[in-house]
């Protein structure tokens, strides 16, 4: 892990350094996410095509070529992030409501409850 300390201007910007920036393969967004106290960035994956192969696929096999290939595909793919970002949202709904009632074990896994330490 490698830690650098960043200046935030005064409208709230910061400068990724340069080693970071490529190491991660940025480019003109990142995904920053808040939790636990942190804020975490994280390259921008193109999600709207991650399933163009098995659009095109069933499309083609349903019998559409030419134009109409290429607007339904358009159509169906548009509908792609709108169902991802809500499975998301559900995935981080779940995680808000059993990040309330989690418990840190660690120190009884490692033997070292109050018990112990006297």
């Amino acid at each position: 892990m490698e830690k650098r300390r960043i200046h935030i201007s005064s409208k709230r910007q910061i400068t990724i350094p340069a080693k970071f920036f490529e190491a991660l393969g940025l480019s003109d967004e990142v995904n920053c996410i808040y939790s636990n106290n942190m804020l975490i960035l994280t390259p921008v994956k193109n999600e709207d095509s991650a399933f163009a192969e098995e659009i095109l696929s069933d499309l083609i096999d349903q019998g559409y070529s030419g134009q109409k290939l290429l607007n339904e595909f358009k159509r169906i793919n548009r509908q792609i992030r709108p169902a991802i970002e809500k499975v998301i949202e559900q995935a981080d709904a779940l995680a808000r409501e059993v990040s309330v009632n989690y418990v840190d074990r660690t120190d009884e896994i490692f033997g070292l409850d109050s018990e112990t330490e006297d």
